[in-house]
């Protein structure tokens, strides 16, 4: 704060600092640091100033960072966890085993009651939590992975082959990551989207989310709803007020680093009914239950912070966020996200584990975010 930065209210582990037009921002996790900036000077002035004061390792251009790798060029960033598979693979005993299509056969209903105990939960556990890492640069396993976690109190025989199927795609995919493009405009919009009464324990469902920033996903998330749903509609309503917290949090977010928002943001929702209510003022029977949800969504409509609108399911790509696919709609899911393969991944045996040095490092990434 003394060097005249700015703690962030939206995510207090960033820090901002403006002088004219000029930004720098740092971001801290635990000893480890990102900075960048619009003036390459006031970085390398950072640095310097960080070096008088802290034991520091400056690592230069991002490269790796936490398990990400970063590529750069004139049009646009590359994040991937590519080294990061190869060691969960590794480590998993899943190097040599065959390459699937999917992370999930469609149609696949996993229950607390599948087959018998898996005799190495500890595994299945570690494995899970590796995966759920891994979903941060991977939404086309989101779905998966989040099934999986609702099994790690007493994880069975059918639970581990199913994790085993994720290993086996991320054995054939593990170059692909997220594709960020420049542009000049950013408009913000969500995708929304649920599977009424998906799971087969306790007939809740699924909703699956995401948000883009001028075309690129930044956003997204597979969770199981905390309620059961009496009908479709409500499932999909619920499902879109999820999205609408995380549309507002983004919004704010881009506000303190002064990235202009073109437009109202827009969620897009395939359910009719879901729609209409958010839009409607008028309250029916079957919707008092779901009040704090109405209410929240209307508001924010008639504010003008959100826009609802109706896409059709053929082109709902949050659809990837709540089951699984054959092979053609997956891919085709996974394309419309901004997955693509890295071109400079090549799977090597003398590949390295990513480096998980306890010190201090702060790693440049300077980019201009109004190019």
């Amino acid at each position: 704060m003394a060097w005249g930065f700015v703690n962030s209210t939206s995510d207090t582990s960033l820090f901002l600092k403006f002088n004219g037009s000029d930004s720098l921002f740092l971001l801290v996790y635990v000893d480890d640091i990102l900075i960048t900036g619009s003036d390459s000077g006031a970085i390398n002035k950072l640095i310097s100033t960080l070096h008088n004061t802290f034991a520091l390792k400056t690592l230069g251009q991002v490269n790796f960072f936490l398990g990400f790798e970063a590529f750069r060029d004139s049009t646009g960033l590359y994040l991937t966890q590519s080294k990061y598979v190869l060691d969960l693979l590794k480590k998993t005993n899943m190097l040599e085993s065959k390459p699937i299509d999917t992370p999930i056969a469609a149609g696949t209903k996993l229950s607390l009651s599948d087959g018998i105990a898996f005799s190495d939960p500890t595994l299945y556990r570690s494995t899970v939590g590796a995966l759920q890492y891994l979903t941060n640069t991977r939404p086309d396993i989101s779905f998966v992975v989040n099934k999986l976690s609702q099994f790690l109190a007493a994880p069975t025989l059918v639970h581990w082959q199913a994790c085993k199927r994720v290993l086996r795609y991320i054995k054939g995919t593990p170059h692909i990551g997220l594709w960020f493009q420049a542009a000049s405009v950013f408009s913000l919009e969500a995708f929304s989207d649920a599977d009424r009464a998906s799971c087969i324990d306790d007939c809740r469902s699924t909703s699956g989310n995401c948000v883009l920033l001028g075309g690129n996903l930044i956003s997204w998330s597979s969770r199981k709803q905390r309620v059961v749903a009496r009908s479709s509609t409500e499932a999909e309503y619920r499902s879109m007020a999820q999205v609408t917290t995380d549309v507002i949090w983004l919004r704010s977010l881009l506000h303190e680093l002064r990235i202009p928002v073109v437009g109202c943001p827009v969620v897009w929702c395939d359910n009719i009914g879901a729609n209409s209510l958010s839009q409607n003022p008028v309250f029916h029977q079957c919707t008092k239950h779901i009040d704090i949800d109405t209410h929240f969504i209307r508001e924010k409509v008639l504010a003008g912070e959100i826009d609802t609108r109706y896409v059709p399911t053929a082109h709902q790509i949050a659809d990837i966020l709540t089951k699984g696919f054959s092979r053609d709609r997956f891919q085709f899911l996974c394309a419309k996200l901004n997955l693509v393969a890295s071109p400079q991944f090549s799977l090597r045996e003398d590949d390295k584990p990513i480096d998980s040095s306890s010190k201090l490092s702060a790693s440049i990434a300077e980019h201009n975010f109004y190019e």
